[in-house]
């Protein structure tokens, strides 16, 4: 009896769309009738550009900006852990700050800093003498920016994580490393680094899949331009499926993205979290 709300909804909103969405990748609407066309859909896909650069695009995206930001974020996450510094709790709301700011909001607040006739941040470089940047219409800038807001919002996100993986390791272990004659960097490297392991593999793991299914940045900075330059294939979908109204082909996009998400997400666990679970 308690269960079955749950599971009603369940099925409802999750487990039907899920199956649906899955029949549909394998139709096409030809003059309003819903056809099977079975791996055709799949066969169309292998022979896109634009798909092929959205995959290019986001796997660019991918290498760089979550590394980076991983980096970013264990280094703030250090830092905030000191005991010697002061109105910690300050700094750790400043930080976690971005990440509850509105996807849209944010973004809209990007490009209109990124703005390259008025803009605040090409003011600023004008200001010093620095030329300005056409950042949202040149197809390398337009990367740059994109990469860095993301950056900017996750960042203090995945810093509270390991900061909480931080303050699980004890301080008797920061002391005996200190007695063994360890110093900062190699207590952070043979002490710190080896525990923070699995909360490093779940930020890892969690953003690349954000990174995935990006939308909301590129859609309002830049709509996927210029050029497809940040064209990913979750907003290609998008415009696949509701401003070409190609329902099948874009259902069939969700679905290969799923699968490239699962085998990530896969690879990730089985390469790097061996030993994360001793």
């Amino acid at each position: 009896m308690f269960a079955g709300p749950a599971a009603a909804l369940f099925g409802v909103f999750f487990a039907y769309p899920l199956l649906a969405g899955l029949y549909q990748s394998f139709t096409a609407d030809r003059d309003g009738v819903t056809t099977w066309v079975g791996l055709a859909q799949y066969r169309r896909m292998m022979h896109d550009p634009v798909f092929w650069t959205s995959l290019r695009n986001i796997a660019l995206i991918l290498v760089v900006q979550v590394p980076l930001m991983i980096a970013l974020a264990l280094v703030m996450a250090y830092g905030l852990n000191q005991s010697w510094l002061r109105f910690r709790a300050t700094y750790r709301i400043a930080c976690f700050l971005p990440a509850v700011t509105m996807l849209v909001a944010y973004s809209v607040v990007f490009r209109v800093l990124l703005k390259t006739d008025d803009g605040l941040v090409d003011q600023a470089l004008t200001a010093v003498g620095l030329p300005s940047v056409d950042w949202l219409n040149s197809p390398g800038w337009a990367r740059i920016a994109l990469i860095g807001s993301i950056t900017w919002r996750w960042t203090g996100y995945n810093a509270v994580i390991l900061l909480a993986g931080l303050q699980g390791i004890g301080r008797e272990q920061y002391e005996a490393a200190a007695i063994d004659g360890a110093g900062p960097a190699t207590t952070f490297l043979r002490v710190v680094l080896p525990q923070l392991r699995p909360v490093i593999l779940f930020c890892l793991v969690t953003s690349t899949i954000g990174t995935l299914q990006l939308f909301d940045e590129n859609y309002v900075l830049t709509k996927g331009g210029p050029g497809n330059a940040t064209m990913s294939p979750v907003l290609y979908l998008y415009k696949v499926g509701f401003e070409q109204l190609d329902f099948g082909y874009a259902a069939a996009i969700a679905w290969v993205v799923v699968l490239i998400i699962g085998l990530i997400s896969y690879a990730q666990f089985r390469f790097l979290g061996k030993d994360a679970t001793r």
